[in-house]
């Protein structure tokens, strides 16, 4: 009998039975041999009714005491248990674990041993067709369609799409985005390329649609018939996007990266200017110069005409072929020396950022030489062809004098009569160049072995040019590059002085409405001095001195004049 199980009868009749042993049964209770109630300290000195109240209260205590720590107790023990797993649990995880490295270990296995025995006995061919068919159904149930542009097509030559998505693709980099990234320069005064790296991915968002591209990059091991061998690189773009924008992404987006890599080259090449050597070789360099429309000093209303016949230009390659011409534009410009004619052709390459040919016909020995040297340019090109009127004499070829045609018929016999004798004697006379060889390039057949060329011919004297040269459809547009001007030289002060009104404007633009001055001339003043005051003087007193040295002029002829007269 234990102390929560005891009921009150038998606690009463515990302290009745216990009146003959002890006069308190609390004694009886309290004594080592009690092991059912709980001892009662100095119980023993109350009377017996209230011993027997106090043994009642001291029950219900120790039984609520016993029962809050047992409750708690258990509790604690729940509260353990249920956050630490049992060893059972311990070992289903491993056995779970051991099933699935097993399961794994078996397929493994069960693969090779399929894969070993199709490769023994299913022919190569169903083989690629099975392999072909199962990627096919594949890629029918995926939404996600995908492009490959490798960098070479057959393995050797380049790919020009591969080259115009690289370049594409740099200017749309986010640089905080990519983990890693490439950086490349082809020379110290270039500036940086980025492009991606190898398994790098990003997303571009053109139309609204969304392309998803990576750089994939393969080892291939190339072995030779010797035995020998070496790992060549492979490296492809691949963009990936849902397959209802696969017409869009063939039929748009591709070319507009396209156009987008040929522009931005178009910008960022630096410019060559070709020389002919060697009678039929060009020779390149490269080159920089700082002419632009926008510093160039001209009539604005000129210039402006010039800029728009170029955009128009351009732009018409399906009109050009609509109508059955050559794409190509003739300009002539003429004017007396120191005009900018050079600049206005610097300019127009900086504009389209076209190369430019400066042809010398003094070196070329043939209309053989010169056709070689002409199918020789690249397209987007300018041909020039510098003081024309007195580089040969195309009127005098056009003509075909005869004299010159008997002095080249004896030279080709000597010529004939030389080489019997194992000798070949070169003969570099200008005269071989001819009008017509000229002309045939300029508007003939041989003027649609290219697209997109300007070509431009200068002179000092229009009038003394063959009509040939002149008419419509050899040089489209006449430019006439006069004078100074009041507007020429405000271009010019801005350029060298960065000014927009000084107070000697209004004599400046005075003199230079009464005199002749070329804009080589006063910008040769401008750039004497920093000092703007100082340089603008300077250019007073030189329009000063051309004004009194043409008044000079003027009294002579005057006189000359009146002399005649008298006689």
């Amino acid at each position: 009998m234990t102390l929560n199980s005891i009921s009150y009868s038998e606690l009463y009749s515990l302290y009745i039975g216990s009146s003959g042993k002890s006069s308190n049964p609390v004694q009886h209770f309290n004594s080592p041999n009690s092991s059912h109630l709980p001892c009662l300290p100095f119980s023993h000195l109350l009377p017996p009714p209230s011993a027997f109240l106090i043994l009642i209260f001291s029950y219900h205590c120790s039984i609520s005491r016993t029962k809050r720590n047992r409750s708690s107790q258990a509790k604690r023990v729940q509260e353990r248990t249920k956050n630490l797993p049992t060893m059972a649990s311990y070992d289903k995880v491993i056995e779970s674990y051991k099933k699935t490295i097993t399961t794994a270990a078996s397929v493994a296995a069960s693969l090779m041993l399929v894969r070993g025995v199709v490769n023994e006995l299913v022919p190569y061919e169903v083989r690629d067709l099975l392999f072909s068919g199962i990627g096919y159904l594949r890629s029918n149930m995926s939404s996600q369609h995908t492009i490959i542009i490798e960098k070479r097509n057959d393995g050797f030559i380049n790919n020009h799409i591969y080259d115009a998505v690289k370049t594409y693709l740099a200017t749309r980099i986010n640089a905080s985005l990519q983990q890693r990234l490439r950086v490349s320069s082809m020379d110290e005064n270039d500036k940086m390329m980025v492009s991606m790296a190898e398994g790098e991915e990003m997303t571009d968002i053109y139309d609204g649609m969304e392309f998803k591209w990576c750089l994939i990059c393969q080892e291939k091991s190339n072995d030779s018939s010797n035995g020998s061998g070496y790992q060549q690189e492979l490296h492809s773009y691949e963009v990936s996007f849902h397959k209802k924008h696969k017409e869009k992404a063939l039929h748009s987006y591709l070319p507009f990266i396209l156009a987008t890599a040929k522009a931005i080259k178009d910008q960022e090449r630096t410019l060559r200017i070709f020389m002919n050597e060697y009678s039929d070789t060009w020779s390149p360099i490269d080159l920089h110069h700082p002419s632009t429309f926008d510093t160039l000093a001209m009539d604005q209303k000129l210039k402006q005409s010039i800029i728009d016949d170029l955009n128009r230009f351009i732009k018409r390659k399906d009109y050009y072929k609509k109508i059955g011409k050559a794409w190509k534009r003739g300009y002539l410009l003429y004017g007396p020396p120191g005009t900018g004619k050079s600049s206005l052709i610097a300019a127009m390459a900086n504009h389209l950022r076209f190369d430019i040919y400066d042809l010398e016909l003094t070196e070329v020995n043939s209309n053989s030489d010169l056709r070689r040297l002409l199918v020789g340019m690249s397209n987007r090109s300018i041909l020039v062809v510098e003081d024309i009127d007195c580089t040969i004499e195309l009127k005098q070829r056009e003509e075909g004098d005869e004299s010159d045609k008997s002095n080249l018929t004896e030279e080709k016999k000597g010529e004939d009569k030389a080489s019997n004798f194992g000798i070949r004697i070169h003969h570099f006379d200008m005269s071989l160049v001819t009008l017509s060889g000229l002309l045939n390039f300029v508007d003939g057949l041989w003027s649609t072995t290219g697209e997109e060329r300007i070509i431009i011919f200068t002179t000092n004297y229009k009038e003394q040019l063959d009509s040939a040269l002149l008419r419509p459809g050899r040089m489209d547009m006449h430019i006439h590059m006069g004078y100074c001007t009041p507007e020429s030289f405000r271009i010019l002060a801005n350029n060298y002085h960065s000014i927009d009104y000084h107070v000697t404007y209004p004599e400046i633009e005075e003199l230079i409405k009464k005199v002749t001055v070329t804009p080589a001339e006063v910008a040769e003043v401008l750039m004497r001095n920093d000092d703007t005051n100082v340089a603008l003087q300077d250019l007073v007193d030189l329009l000063k001195s051309k004004m009194k040295d043409a008044n000079v002029i003027k009294t002579e002829n005057k006189d000359a004049n009146d002399q005649l007269d008298e006689k």
